[in-house]
């Protein structure tokens, strides 16, 4: 097929297909004509590839028989194959789970997927490779559509702070409590997917469905592992052992960076989308929280994600402003006076009416949807 009859499939007939399921469903509606199949085993379908027009497709990382590459590539179709020996999928269609990236967590964390999809990072960046390079933007693009195809119709709050925050400090248990208060309101909880605050948040969110009790229990569990320092893998077992004892949480989503790949992906965010660039994530993140964002007490990152969300606020270019509640009044006022800039900015503009800052993680709930009122 030239390539300006490529060009000419019908747009609305484009669609991605992520799972053999909706493969299967697709077929017996008699055509792949023009559809994107992102990095699904194909293998036992050689029959359906066989006999179904694939004109215009694009599999992305699909495995298929030769006879079946053979015949898609002759419909028209383009085919990019797997990646062999890579520690993760850059085609993925769908989200990260705590149970995939922490696949063989007994034998060690060094093990798991995510331990050496970082590792393969930090090989990739030092040589310099314009196909590793390529991998990592193809895979973040495909965790950014991943991401906003599930969190579509959602209403999403940011919680952000610093990977210091400590298991078993009230801090801690503070913002947990928060995460719980936005899930039961209805909000879709959204972390940089790490530890400290963001665990606690995510953490908060997975015990919403239950009763309180559960959470105190999971805070008393935890403190036994207070950090991911000095061992990920003790820190990371604690968790799953509370996921273990309590199955079926509640839904909320980590978004963290391999660019940090030291601090470890919390296993309470039970959708994860994980980058390899951090600006990418960054952004992402706080573009999601349409419905506000609380900042609790944080250092350099945190600083850096408030100016980055009141940026587009005091622009208007995102559309109305969303709603920023800084928790602390003496660590955003004196230890790292972010409020007072933040104030200065937002004068007589109309992201004035959308920032707060309470003294107590216990008020931030109540004053976001104040701000949203």
């Amino acid at each position: 097929m030239a390539s300006e009859d490529f060009q000419r499939v019908p747009s609305a007939r484009d669609r991605e297909i992520e799972s053999v399921a909706e493969f299967d469903e697709v077929v017996a509606g008699g055509t792949l004509v023009g559809h994107r199949l992102q990095s699904l085993d194909l293998t036992d379908r050689t029959f359906a590839l066989l006999s179904t027009d694939t004109a215009g497709a694009v599999f992305l990382g699909c495995r298929m028989e030769p006879d079946a590459t053979a015949k898609v590539r002759a419909d028209g179709a383009l085919v990019f194959p797997p990646v062999p020996d890579l520690p993760f999928d850059p085609y993925r269609g769908l989200l990260y789970t705590p149970d995939e990236l922490f696949e063989d967590l007994d034998a060690g964390y060094e093990h798991t997927p995510d331990a050496r999809s970082y590792a393969w990072f930090q090989r990739a960046k030092s040589d310099g490779d314009v196909f590793a390079s390529m991998l990592r933007s193809i895979h973040d693009d495909s965790v950014s559509d991943a991401l906003d195809e599930f969190l579509a119709g959602a209403r999403v709050v940011g919680v952000m702070g610093g990977h210091a925050m400590g298991r078993g400090s009230e801090a801690y248990a503070g913002a947990a409590r928060l995460g719980r208060t936005l899930a039961r309101a209805g909000f879709t909880v959204a972390t940089g997917g790490g530890p400290g605050a963001m665990e606690a948040a995510n953490l908060g969110a997975y015990t919403a469905p239950f009763t309180d009790a559960v959470l105190g229990e999971a805070l008393e569990l935890l403190a036994k592992a207070p950090s991911f320092a000095p061992s990920v893998s003790d820190w990371a077992r604690a968790a799953f052992e509370v996921r273990g004892r309590h199955p079926g949480g509640g839904v909320s989503v980590g978004i963290p960076t391999w660019f940090y790949g030291h601090e470890p992906p919390n296993a309470f965010a039970g959708h994860i989308a994980k980058y390899f660039a951090n600006a990418t994530r960054e952004d992402g993140l706080l573009a999601r929280s349409n419905a506000g964002v609380v900042f609790l007490p944080g250092a350099a990152g945190t600083v850096q994600e408030i100016f980055d969300n009141a940026t587009p606020n005091y622009y208007g270019s995102r559309g109305e402003p969303t709603p920023m509640v800084l928790v602390d009044r003496a660590h955003w006022t004196e230890r790292l006076p972010a409020w007072p800039l933040l104030q200065a900015l937002a004068q007589d503009r109309p992201m004035a009416a959308r920032i707060a800052l309470v003294d107590s993680v216990d008020e931030a709930a109540a004053e976001l949807a104040r701000l949203s009122a």
